[in-house]
C-alpha cells in the first residue's frame, strides 16, 4: 500500500469522525508512522496542516448545518469541538467571512472546503540508498526566517543565497540548512534556518541533541535536487520504513558541492 492509499484511509476516518474527537494515534496507525511523522507527511505532501484540514472540514459542514438545519449556534459549537459559542463564532466568521447569526438567515457567501482525495496509481519506485550516522550534540549558529507551505520552496533557496552573499567572505561556507515547524503543526508556518558549525557571536545558537541519523546523499547542492530527495523520502521511504523518527528537525549538511539530507531516528 503506497502513501496515497494510506492517506485516503486517513481521510475516510476523519470524515466519519468530524463530529467526534479525532484520535491522532488511530490516524498514525492507519498511516503506519508515529504521530510526529504523520503531521510532517500531511503538511509537506498536502500543503496544509492536519489540524487546519480538520478545522476547515468541520467549519465547512457547520455552514451547511447552520442554514439547512434547525440547530442552535451553541449546539453546533459543541458538535464540532468548540468549547463555547464565542470561539465557534470567531472561527466561523474567519473561515466563511460572515457571522453564524447572519448565515443562519442568509447563506450567501458561505464557503465549502472539499474533502481531499488522492490518486492511488503506484509509480515505479527508485531505490533510496542511505547510511546511519551517530552524531554528538551539535551547537550551531545562524539566522532564520519565517515562511509557510506555499512559499518555502522559493523562500529557502533565496534566503540561503542572501546569507552566503552577505556573510560568505567573513565566515566562510554555510554548514547546515534546517526547517523548523512552528506551533507543533497547528498551522502551516515554518522557520528556515541557515547555520554554521562554529561560534559566531552575532548569531543566536541552536542546539541539536545527539543521536542517530539516516543520511541520504544528494549529488548536488541545487535546491531542486534537495527538494526532490526530500519529497521522495516522504512519499516512498517513510510509508515502508520501520524506523522511529525523533521529534527533531531534519538537517541539510552542505559539503564538497554536495548535500547530505539528515533525518533523526531513535
Amino acid at each position: 500500500m503506497n502513501v496515497y492509499q494510506r492517506l485516503n484511509k486517513v481521510i475516510d476516518y476523519i470524515e466519519t469522525h468530524l463530529e467526534e474527537n479525532i484520535d491522532n494515534e488511530k490516524l498514525s496507525k492507519i498511516l503506519g508512522v508515529n504521530s510526529y511523522m504523520m503531521h510532517r507527511l500531511f503538511s509537506l505532501l498536502l500543503d496544509i496542516s492536519l489540524n487546519d484540514y480538520i478545522r476547515s472540514r468541520r467549519l465547512s459542514n457547520a455552514g451547511y448545518d447552520l442554514y439547512h438545519g434547525d440547530e442552535k449556534i451553541i449546539d453546533l459549537a459543541f458538535k464540532y469541538g468548540y468549547e463555547n459559542a464565542t470561539s465557534f463564532s470567531r472561527a466561523f466568521t474567519k473561515f466563511h467571512g460572515i457571522k453564524p447569526s447572519v448565515a443562519k438567515q442568509n447563506p450567501s457567501g458561505l464557503k465549502v472546503f472539499p474533502r481531499l482525495t488522492f490518486k492511488e496509481n503506484v509509480m515505479p519506485l527508485i531505490p533510496m540508498e542511505y547510511t546511519i550516522l551517530e552524531l554528538p550534540d551539535l551547537v550551531l549558529y545562524g539566522k532564520g526566517m519565517k515562511t509557510d507551505d506555499a512559499h518555502i520552496e522559493k523562500d529557502a533557496p533565496k534566503f540561503f543565497k542572501e546569507m552566503r552573499q552577505k556573510y560568505g567572505k567573513q565566515y566562510g561556507d554555510i554548514t547546515y540548512g534546517m526547517v523548523v515547524y512552528e506551533a507543533r503543526f497547528d498551522s502551516d508556518k515554518y522557520e528556515y534556518w541557515v547555520l554554521y558549525d562554529k561560534k559566531i557571536e552575532e548569531f543566536p545558537s541552536y542546539v541539536i541533541p545527539k543521536g542517530k541519523w539516516l543520511c541520504f546523499e544528494v549529488p548536488t547542492d541545487e535546491a531542486v535536487d534537495i527538494q526532490r530527495i526530500s519529497r521522495q523520502f516522504y512519499e516512498e521511504f517513510v510509508p515502508s520504513s520501520k524506523y522511529h523518527f525523533r521529534d527533531v528537525p531534519e538537517l541539510e549538511y552542505y559539503h564538497n558541492n554536495r548535500v547530505s539530507f539528515l533525518v533523526p531516528i531513535d
